[in-house]
């Protein structure tokens, strides 16, 4: 029994929760019948005698005696006992029972009242003996749960307050310490799943900030359970072992891991093996157990392979359990009779995680061929046995497991399909697999492959019941990833790229026999959609690309008159994919067939259909003039069309389709853009308001963890749609009319998204207002609430957002100039984002730099109007001098400074002078100059350059006494600088070059064909890519040793600052060699002694080279200015 000092310290506050709970039923009460509420009241009762009075007789009512009597009995006979004085666990239970009341009123009155008190002591082990309570109702205890573990993950400790809230506290030790004796138990008696969630949730929180310090016992505890012979105690212990390991899963080398793998799971791999040998049940007990065992061994080798885990004493013991389970035959009766039941039962979801792990394994850790160079120390040896002993045993294994299912001698669900075709394209590449693989890829393709690419009952009653879900599963790549039609795709393309010589032209012989075989329009279907997936590696081969276009006309444009639709749908997706590959027609004629077949199937009755003519038209738009030509005169109805499937479907893939139609007719859609626009718009809030209809309702179910995937298909179709009017005001740019009426019908969208905080849109949003701002080069009056909003959004939910605010600010700044200037409260806000990106704990290096940004445009563009705020930039800048950690910030702090010399330089000497940092300042500043490219820019050169004409033209009585010895050093510092400047003129010319070069080019991803000899591990893109990772995780981790054992310098692995291209400031126009001739000829008039001691010290080569600066000077005051 624990007990509970009763110091006030200690004590819950009893008044506290009684008065919660009057509240919350005197809000119930008037929001349900307030008139009846103040006819129960015989007049006005002062609020504190009317909540006294409701006390005394709500805790003399016999039904609370009874159960308050009940629960006392309850926990005196539990083992579970928790004795806490004061504390009335039936009040804080119909607080949290008001969580779940159908009012929200009631709802929220109650949610407030919990925030109120949910920071006293006891509170989290009072909601423990709730949870472990028989006599509250489940739901209830379910909210009781929710609470406490979302308490956890964001108070358990320090290390949570990036999670917590302003008004909550840490949890009190007391409370941590009954969380972490009573938890373990309390998972052993959970009543149902859904608390069971909650509670196994919390204990992954608390393992990983307790484990093993604060809590030594914790693997023995579980051991316990592990060994009881009590089933709830070992499936307790099962889900404890697997939130310990999901505690630490994605630390890399920690040691925490192979603890916990070293000590339980040699006993879980004896508890599985001895479960496999009772015959399957339906009886859930075995399956899920087995199933909890699988994943946790799987979710123990996310990032790592544990030397125990490698050895033979733990691979052969598992390895035998994987195998056993993926080969165990599940008799029907154990097992559901609906497939989809049948799939998500226990016993499917651990063969799931039995493939899953094998396919982990060799994948991971296995390969040696693919084993990136930063892991063969650690697993070389080990992935020469698995490769040698064990993936031969599973390939058979999996082969086996085929050859039953495709013969219906046994079922498979469709997770366990993705695992072994998973399995299938990772022996492709290494040489030892692939001569196994060899000889079953034709039955592979023609039995497995072709079966899931062809048109079935499943496919059928899809485009039939639910055509949307259909195509965004057909067309759109990323919506079915998972799904064995995703992995068998991608068999074919790994056989197509890495084994070509030997199965490219056997798979397309097979198309071919099917297509010429008067075959079932199904699996025309499928032979098709098999042309579809290869169209791009066809199109590169030699033997293959030549025969494509009478291919194409044999067997394909006949099926746009097929009675069946599905088949219509497949010959536009493969006209698409040839055209998008590169096909050349030969006959002008056969083009304008097929592009004629597909704009008709536009206008056909069957959705998916018209989906995949829209998609085709625009790859035949895209790269055929004469498509573009017969298009033009019909664009209005192709863009209605296009408009009329992206309201019905809500398919983000079809954005690209409108964006390309816009780009390509720009001409004849000009007089019509902003009717464009407003259909677009109008699009974009409907999608808009039901992503926020759905947030909102997401947000009442979080408080009983009803949480479901959340459908982002129409976020990420309103950013598609958001995309397109960026394109749209691209293509009008000239025509600053019909611009600024786009403008007037964008902005409203901009400031909705912005007012209701739809977080996931906001990139989309400033990049409007960037795009509409910069090109009008002017704010327009209904444009300045969006700089309001952006402001308050900054101060709130959007503090992270600077990066996509920042080039909105930037434009309000310089193209709005005016107006600020006349506004002190904008000066203000402006200001106030500057500071807070750099003092801010939210925020990181990046969002300084972009302050920095920020308040080098306020400095440049508002020039003599941010008088009183020069001090706040300065002091905010020197605070930042010894604390940048990267280069980028760095210079862009110390620019801030240099800006406010060039603002007004002797205020800024004066302020730096009184902050006793302006040697500091100036020590940095020539460093930067006198260093190795750390001015990279022209810009940073160009500003440098003109601070310190700024500072030459000063008053020798304007200069502090102590920066008075080294002001001769300006000059040799200035032409240090002019040395570089044409050097890094030249080179942005050649960066702009380039990127207008690049710009022209199409980027079509090339598909690689392997035509040489095959017999040998193969090293693709794939590998490079996965090469590359690996070599950046080490090199993080090692970062990360340095930093932990105070090894890692500062600016050691600093980025190159390359050129900002798209950078534009007021200093473009002045030209540096006219400004240094002027204030160098100022500096000789006004300060003659520092000036004879300035040109005395220059050496020859400086002097040559002041010559020269004041020859370009010469030639750029005759004629424009070039730099």
């Amino acid at each position: 029994m624990l007990g509970f000092r009763s110091s006030k310290s200690q004590k819950f506050r009893l008044a506290d929760l009684k008065s919660a709970i009057l509240r919350t039923k005197i809000a119930s009460s008037e929001a349900s019948n307030p008139q009846s509420f103040l006819e129960a009241s015989p007049g006005p009762v002062p609020r504190k005698e009317r909540a006294s009075r409701d006390r005394l007789n709500f805790w003399k009512s016999p039904p609370y005696l009874f159960l308050y009597s009940l629960n006392f009995l309850r926990f005196i006979l539990s083992p579970f006992a928790i004795y806490i004085p004061d504390m009335d666990l039936q009040t804080l239970s119909n607080l949290f029972a008001s969580t779940i009341n159908p009012d929200p009123n009631i709802r929220k009155a109650g949610e407030l009242q919990i925030r109120k008190v949910s920071n006293e002591e006891g509170m989290i082990t009072a909601l423990l003996q709730i949870i472990a309570t028989d006599n509250v109702d489940l739901a209830t205890r379910q909210a009781c749960s929710v609470w406490l573990k979302n308490r956890v993950f964001s108070n358990y400790s320090v290390d949570s307050t990036a999670n917590r809230r302003p008004d909550q506290a840490i949890i009190a030790d007391s409370d941590r310490e009954a969380l972490r004796t009573h938890i373990l138990r309390l998972l052993a008696t959970s009543p149902s799943r859904s608390i069971n969630l909650q509670i196994a949730s919390t204990l992954k929180n608390i393992v990983a900030h307790d484990f093993p310090d604060r809590w030594p016992t914790f693997l023995q505890e579980i051991k316990v359970l592990l060994t009881s012979s009590n089933i709830r105690d070992v499936h307790a212990g099962c889900v404890a072992v697997l939130e310990g390991v999901r505690a630490f899963r994605f630390r890399p080398r920690n040691p925490m891991i192979p603890q916990i793998v070293q000590e339980l799971f040699p006993v879980l791999v004896n508890i599985a093996t001895q479960m496999l040998q009772t015959p399957p049940t339906a009886a859930a007990e075995i399956p899920t157990m087995l199933h909890l065992i699988l994943k946790t061994y799987k979710t123990s080798i996310v990032v790592d392979l544990s030397i125990h885990q490698q050895s033979q004493d733990s691979l052969v013991p598992w390895g035998k359990l994987f195998f056993a389970v993926v080969n165990l035959q599940i008799p029907p009766e154990a097992v559901p009779n609906d497939e989809d039941e049948r799939e998500n039962s226990e016993w499917w979801r651990a063969k799931k995680w039995a493939y899953g792990t094998l396919g982990r394994l060799f994948h991971k850790f296995g390969n040696p061929s693919q084993l990136p160079s930063a892991m063969q120390e650690q697993y070389s040896s080990f992935a020469q046995h698995f490769v040698t002993h064990f993936a031969p045993e599973i390939l058979r294994t999996y082969l086996n497991q085929v050859e039953l299912f495709v013969t219906n001698q046994t079922w498979l669900s469709k997770k366990c399909q993705y695992q072994i075709f998973q399995f299938f394209t990772e022996c492709i590449k290494p040489k030892s697999t692939w001569v196994l693989l060899k000889p079953s890829v034709e039955r592979l393709v023609s039995s497995f492959v072709f079966p899931q690419l062809s048109f079935n009952e499943t496919k059928q009653a899809l485009w039939e019941g639910d055509p949307v879900e259909y195509i965004r599963i057909a067309v759109d790549e990323y919506e079915s990833f998972a799904t064995p039609v995703s992995a068998a795709t991608t068999f074919l393309f790994s056989l197509a790229s890495n084994r070509t010589k030997s199965t490219f032209m056997p798979i397309l012989g097979f198309i071919n026999t099917v297509l010429r075989s008067n075959s079932a329009p199904s699996q025309r279907f499928g032979a098709l959609n098999m042309t579809a997936a290869l169209a791009p590696w066809m199109m590169r081969h030699p033997d293959v690309k030549g025969n494509v276009e009478a291919f194409v006309l044999q067997f394909v444009t006949p099926e746009f008159t097929s009675p069946e639709p599905y088949l219509k749908a497949i010959a536009c997706e493969v006209v698409g994919t040839v055209t998008k590959s590169g096909l050349v027609w030969s006959n002008e004629e056969h083009l304008n067939a097929n592009f004629r077949a597909v704009a008709a199937a536009l206008d056909d009755p069957e959705l998916p259909v018209r989906v995949n003519a829209a998609l085709a038209i625009t790859e035949l738009v895209t790269v055929h003039e004469s498509v573009r030509t017969a298009v033009g005169p019909q664009v209005g109805k192709v863009i209605q069309d296009l408009l009329k499937l992206t309201d019905e479907t809500d398919l983000d893939i079809l954005n690209r389709s409108m964006e390309v139609m816009v780009d390509a007719f720009q001409t004849e859609l000009l007089p019509v853009a902003a009717q464009l626009t407003q259909r677009l718009c109008d699009s974009y809030l409907r999608l808009a308001k039901e992503t926020l209809t759905q947030e909102e309702t997401d947000a009442e179910q979080i408080n009983l963890d009803s949480i479901n995937d959340v459908d982002d298909d129409k976020t990420f179709t309103a950013m598609g749609v958001a995309k397109t009017i960026s394109t749209i005001i691209t293509s009008i740019e000239n025509s600053v009319e019909i611009l600024a009426q786009v403008q007037e019908v964008v902005i409203p969208i901009i400031l909705f998204t912005l007012e209701n905080k739809l977080l996931d849109l906001f990139d989309n949003m400033y990049e409007l207002v960037d795009s509409l701002t910069f090109r009008l080069r002017s704010i327009a009056p209904n444009m300045w609430p969006i700089f309001e909003q952006t402001y308050k959004l900054f101060k709130s939910d959007a503090i992270d957002f600077l990066d996509e605010m920042l080039p909105s600010l930037d434009n309000f700044v310089s193209y709005g100039g005016e107006v600020i200037k006349g506004r002190p409260d904008y000066k203000h806000m402006l200001v106030d984002i500057y500071t807070t990106s750099i003092s801010s704990d939210q925020l990181g290096e990046n969002d300084r730099v972009n302050g920095s940004k920020l308040a080098e445009s306020i400095l440049l563009n508002l020039r003599g109007s941010v008088d009183d705020s020069l001090q706040v930039f300065i002091s905010t800048a020197l605070s930042q001098l010894d604390k940048a950690q990267t280069a980028s910030l760095r210079l862009a702090n110390l620019e801030v400074l240099i800006n406010a010399v060039l603002y007004n330089p002797s205020a800024a000497l004066r302020i730096m002078e009184s902050s006793g940092k302006a040697r500091t300042f100036f020590d940095r500043w020539f460093a930067a100059i006198n260093g190795d490219d750390l001015l990279p820019r022209v810009h940073d050169k160009k500003l440098s350059i003109l601070a310190l004409c700024s500072l030459l033209e000063l008053a020798p009585t304007a200069v502090p006494q102590s920066l008075q010895s080294g002001w001769p050093g300006i000059l040799g510092g200035m032409l240090t600088i002019f040395k570089d400047l044409p050097k890094a003129i030249a080179a942005r010319k050649v960066l702009e070059e380039s990127l207008e070069d690049s710009d022209d080019d199409e980027l079509v991803e090339e598909k690689i064909l392997n035509l040489n000899e095959e017999e040998e591990d193969v090293w693709d893109e794939d590998s490079a890519y996965l090469e590359l990772l690996a070599n950046e995780g080490a090199r993080l981790r090692e970062k990360q040793e340095k930093v932990a054992d105070g090894e890692y310098e500062s600016g050691s692995e600093d980025e190159e600052i390359e050129e900002e291209l798209g950078y534009i400031s007021p200093l473009d126009s002045v030209d540096p060699y006219v400004s240094f001739k002027q204030a160098l000829t100022t500096f000789q008039m006004q300060n003659g002694s520092s000036y004879q001691a300035a040109t005395t010290v220059l050496t020859v080569e400086q002097q040559t080279l002041l010559m020269e600066v004041m020859r370009m000077a010469e030639l750029s005051s005759t004629a424009p200015a070039q730099a």
